[in-house]
């Protein structure tokens, strides 16, 4: 199991690496839990999202800062933007005019590739040298980049080390990464698989994640450590969450917030294969929210409600397993109510156990219901005090219903024995409140 979930995630991890740009990368989309209620606010809009036209407004004002984000706009397409490399391009060279390193870098940075100009290493390193004039020191981890590769100087691997050290010792994590690099392959030192892994871990502290990408690989194949499958996938599925496929989310979302929800759910699917947490949890939202209207196609033809609930049942399972509270809340829902699944207050008790280890009140909550009832767990009045307490505890706008809870093994535990209070439990018991 962890041999095929390793190797999976070591394609997708290495697929992503490929993607990243050699200095800086790519602005990553947060992920949106539909479910929240949030996406909305994530939502981009092109030319009339608000903040970039804040920062356009900023930008045309003569803001070198501005001028450098509005750069990166284009240059990514960020917020609905198209991606317009020109239009990147130039505002780039309207902010390096004010003296602006980040967009020497990243000027650099297209001419080394190419990107909407023609590859020139001669002129990356002179915007690299300009931008660590600036004291913009993540600069001298580009120039040794060209040096180590030889791109448009002569190769020399100890002015490369030398580049790498200066930009490590500001902390920079490409630099730190690429000394690792270094040490982990014999380049230009001597091969030394511990020492890597220092500068490994040093730049993933910084958020680089091709360093977290190689501290997965040596995890995984016990290079320099000693073998351990759960860190190697945990690394590697850290890295394939920020590759080029983010877009997919995106359109995903996108498709959402129209009303297409057979588009949205087709979409969330795929990436769900993928093993994304928040694709699997999205489709299982759109499942059991929308019912038919989700577009859901089972064995033959629409699903129907049993194969509906059973996938979404499914997907929230996956989601729980890689640590959403909120699946494994609504797992807990399914074996309770029996949605999707058998009716099974022990499982669902199981599942709420998992909720509220992540500081879930009303899986909490539930757990007092639970206890204080004697549903898949013992009849326990304490214990059902306890988990009410800690719910209200966790979120404080629990107070009617735990009041109202509280109140009711006040009335079990003074009269129990009463005509009243065993009649009311006996014909009125109430269902588990939501909070």
């Amino acid at each position: 199991m962890y041999d095929k979930s390793a190797t999976l995630y070591a394609e997708l991890a290495e697929l992503a690496v490929s993607s990243f740009m050699m200095s800086k990368d790519s602005p990553l989309m947060e992920p949106v839990r539909i479910h929240s209620g949030t996406e909305e606010t994530k939502l981009a809009k092109g030319e009339e999202d608000e903040e970039f036209q804040i920062i356009e407004y900023e930008a045309d004002r003569g803001n070198s800062e501005a001028m450098y984000h509005a750069g990166l706009f284009h240059f990514y397409g960020l917020r609905g933007l198209r991606r317009d490399h020109k239009k990147a391009f130039s505002w780039f060279l309207k902010a390096v005019e004010k003296g602006e390193p980040k967009s020497m870098e990243i000027l650099a940075e297209i001419y080394a590739r190419g990107i909407g100009v023609e590859r020139n290493y001669t002129k990356a390193l002179e915007w690299l040298q300009r931008a660590a004039m600036s004291n913009y020191f993540s600069a001298y981890n580009g120039m040794g980049y060209l040096y180590v590769k030889g791109y448009g100087v002569e190769k020399n691997l100890t002015k490369a080390k030398e580049y790498f050290k200066l930009a490590s010792e500001k902390k920079d994590a490409g630099g730190l990464y690429n000394l690792g690099i270094m040490y982990l392959k014999g380049i230009g030192v001597k091969k030394d698989a511990a020492v890597a892994s220092q500068y490994f871990v040093l730049s993933a502290q910084k958020g680089q994640p091709k360093a977290f990408y190689q501290l997965a690989k040596m995890f995984h194949k016990g290079i320099g450590m000693k073998p351990n499958l759960a860190k190697a996938i945990t690394l590697y599925k850290l890295v394939a969450e920020r590759g080029p496929w983010s877009s997919m989310s995106r359109w995903a979302l996108e498709s959402y917030a129209k009303g297409n929800l057979g588009k949205a759910l087709l979409l969330y699917l795929r990436m769900a294969e993928l093993g994304f947490e928040v694709a699997q949890s999205n489709a299982a939202w759109i499942l059991d929210k929308y019912g038919d209207g989700s577009m859901c196609f089972g064995e033959s033809g629409f699903c129907t409600d049993a194969e509906r609930y059973q996938r979404a049942h499914v997907l929230w399972w996956q989601a729980s397993e890689q640590g959403n509270e909120h699946a494994a809340l609504l797992i807990g829902d399914a074996y309770y109510y029996g949605r999707g699944t058998e009716r099974d207050y022990v499982r669902a008790a199981e599942a709420y156990m998992q909720a509220k280890s992540q500081t879930n009140a009303q899986a909490m909550f539930n757990l007092g219901y639970m206890y204080e009832h004697g549903e898949g767990l013992p009849l326990d009045l304490h214990l059902a005090k306890r988990y009410y307490d800690e719910a209200l505890d966790t979120d404080p706008s629990a107070k009617f219903p735990v009041t109202l809870a509280l109140a009711s093994l006040w009335l079990r535990t003074n009269y129990a024995s009463s005509f009243m209070v065993r009649t009311c439990y006996n014909y009125c018991l109430l269902p588990k409140v939501v909070l």
